[in-house]
């Protein structure tokens, strides 16, 4: 059945005040709501809530207690609303990380060499403690390397999460003029660090090979692109 496109026009307009998108979000949250918890809420005056009540005539019905609440073509534009809202923030920040300065993989693979010499200058320095007291104590020390391993990639995690977390830099990403970001705007969090660590500590061919598969500069791991965070330069 075709659909008469003038009616879809008038919908459209209707749906196109913000006033009117309030109301009938507010009416989606609360349920239910009288006359004068939507003045108190939207803060507007009494013939301005009525002409708009008015015009969403389609949209809300009256209770018996004549309270508004949301007829079912009411509730189905709702989730349209809803919908173009996600479809607004997706748009606008698809602008904001194009306009990032993304840094070069170059200048992140140099981060990371001083970031990672440096986690191992200190596993060094803690495994050769135990060795210092076995050879005082005249006992034998013997280090597992799976064990090792496993201490250099937390130790790496954790030095990488804090200070990513706390200014969006590592050391090396200091040195390299680097920094962490959240691609969304808002302020870098401890979160969002240990998942982007997670992947590039323990899991970094595979960080890497499912980020190349992307296919999108301001991802070059996977793990990035799954918190939410990418790496900009400072110095242009």
């Amino acid at each position: 059945m075709a659909v008469e496109q003038e009616n879809v026009s008038k919908a459209l307009s209707v749906l196109a005040h913000t006033l009117r998108r309030e109301i009938l979000l507010l009416l989606s949250e609360k349920g239910e709501c009288s006359f004068t918890d939507l003045l108190n809420a939207l803060n507007v005056d009494t013939g301005k809530l009525s002409f708009h009540i008015r015009s969403l005539s389609v949209f809300i019905e009256q209770t018996p207690k004549g309270k508004y609440r949301l007829s079912k073509t009411g509730e189905n534009a709702v989730r349209v609303i809803r919908d173009v809202e996600s479809w607004t923030e997706a748009a606008d920040l698809k602008g904001r990380v194009n306009h990032l300065p993304i840094a070069s993989l170059k200048s992140r693979v140099y981060a990371f060499l001083v970031d990672f010499l440096l986690i191992m200058t200190i596993s060094v320095v803690l495994f050769a403690l135990p060795e210092a007291f076995s050879f005082l104590m005249g006992t034998e020390f013997t280090l597992n390397l799976g064990f090792a391993i496993i201490i250099i990639a937390g130790l790496f995690w954790v030095y990488s999460t804090l200070l990513e977390g706390f200014n969006g830099q590592s050391i090396g990403k200091r040195f390299m003029g680097l920094k962490v970001v959240r691609t969304d705007g808002k302020k870098m969090s401890y979160d969002h660090s240990a998942v982007r660590n997670f992947g590039k500590a323990f899991l970094l061919p595979f960080d890497l090979f499912f980020g190349w598969r992307l296919k999108d500069h301001t991802f070059y791991r996977y793990f990035d692109k799954f918190a939410g965070t990418t790496v900009i330069t400072l110095r242009r």
